[in-house]
């Protein structure tokens, strides 16, 4: 059966004008968390690694936190791959988590944080901030089909499209320039479309369990043997262990592991996680998994990038390829430019439809939209409802920065009402 090109063509546009502000969201969220660690760097001085060639050994850095939260337990530690950020302690105090940085060369706390650019954007992007995890992450992910289906469409109703990858129009007006500035952008942004797409439809697999995927990819822990007896102070056992056997462990067991991240125990039952990277390419840290028995200091299970399933490789190189951070800072600055490519498409998209529709609604006095457009701005409203209880709620954040992120937030809303419907009105009314 032949293709009916306008049947493509109204799918396409459905997609991009009718879930045009969820859309821009989504795709926009994750082109700031491709660059959110660098936005920590940038506003938190004390996230600067200094730059000494020798590391402190493990067991004074978690003195140093202990000594700064001595109440606090000990969560997560991270040991960024970019070599211009220091080390991030995840700490627990209460039901408040603070994100300490650590100096790792002079075992020294340098700042703290209760909200990081990247916890906020990788939740922004995840789950839309939505209290139902479960049902954000499906929302996020069901674009993933959205942006394949979208590209496909286009693909398939523009002819020739393989010959106009320079077919840039100019001095027509500004609809023709437009619509040929979107035709060549999204021409450009194929190959991110598709790994965007692809990955995001391997989450959705993930996260579904489709084929036993998400069984496989991420494994149990071993559950050790309850010896609480044998510990003296049961206040806070994470600053307890001895991480620099630990360690030494993990090194023995994989020789070339580059520990990039120690999940502390809190418990004598659950063993001291360690993982980082190997020689093995593209995979994230969590490929390489080394627990470790925080009592004995003996290993009790391994897992080995060079030696994990099929099915378990493919999960992990998603986020690298996905976020664009398997190549350092390079490939970064790449994603986040193609990133922003996609979320123009949605915004030229939007222009090229409301500046088709604008006569017609200026003539017989219809809606721009109809219907969708509460709905894209229903949804946008309950998105930053969603945002503001995280902000209040989790992650605590002062009244100035919320008085920013609010004046912020009320510029972006100004400047979407002026570009989409003011000037686009006026121009259409003067023409």
């Amino acid at each position: 059966m032949k293709l009916n090109k306008r049947v493509l063509f109204q799918i396409h546009s459905w997609i991009g004008i009718k879930l045009s502000i969820l859309f821009f969201i989504v795709c926009f969220s994750g082109t700031l968390a491709t660059l959110s660690n660098e936005m920590d760097w940038l506003f938190y001085p004390g996230l600067r690694a200094s730059g000494q060639e020798e590391r402190a050994s493990y067991n004074e850095i978690v003195s140093a936190v202990e000594q700064a939260f001595p109440d606090g337990i000990l969560s997560y530690w991270i040991m960024p791959e970019e070599p211009y950020l220091n080390d991030i302690a995840y700490v627990q105090v209460g039901d408040q988590r603070h994100y300490v940085f650590v100096d790792p060369y002079l075992a020294k706390v340098t700042g703290s944080t209760t909200v990081t650019f990247q916890r906020f954007f990788r939740d922004f992007h995840y789950y839309l901030f939505m209290p139902f995890y479960q049902i954000g992450y499906f929302i996020v992910l069901v674009f993933a089909f959205f942006l394949l289906i979208s590209m496909v469409t286009a693909l398939v109703f523009y002819k020739k499209w393989w010959k106009k990858f320079r077919e840039l129009k100019t001095g027509k007006g500004p609809l023709v320039f437009f619509r040929s500035l979107h035709r060549v952008v999204g021409l450009w942004s194929i190959p991110f479309a598709i790994v965007f797409s692809v990955t995001g439809i391997w989450y959705f697999t993930e996260r579904t369990n489709l084929g036993s995927v998400s069984e496989i990819s991420n494994p149990k822990p071993p559950k050790l043997e309850d010896r609480n007896d044998q510990v003296s102070d049961q206040k806070s056992l994470s600053y307890q262990w001895d991480y620099d056997k630990a360690a030494a462990m993990a090194l023995k067991e994989i020789p070339n592991l580059k520990i990039g991240g120690i999940v502390p125990s809190n418990t004598t039952i659950n063993g001291i996680y360690i993982r980082g990277k190997s020689d093995v390419a593209l995979v994230r840290k969590r490929s390489n998994r080394v627990f470790v028995d925080p009592i004995t200091n003996e290993v009790a299970q391994v897992q080995k990038a060079e030696e994990i399933p099929t099915v378990m490789y493919l999960n992990d190189i998603a986020d690298p390829i996905h976020f664009g951070n398997w190549g350092g800072l390079i490939t970064k600055v790449i994603w986040f430019l193609a990133g922003l490519s996609l979320s123009g498409l949605v915004l030229t998209g939007i222009w090229i439809a409301l500046k088709r529709q604008m006569k017609k609604v200026i003539k017989e006095g219809e809606v721009v939209l109809g219907f969708w457009k509460y709905i894209n701005w229903g949804i946008a409203l309950m998105v930053v409802g969603f945002m503001y209880s995280f902000m209040l709620m989790r992650y605590s954040l002062s009244w100035p920065s919320l008085t920013i992120i609010s004046l912020t937030l009320g510029l972006i809303a100004w400047l979407t009402w002026y570009v989409f419907e003011y000037r686009l009105k006026k121009s259409v009314i003067k023409n």
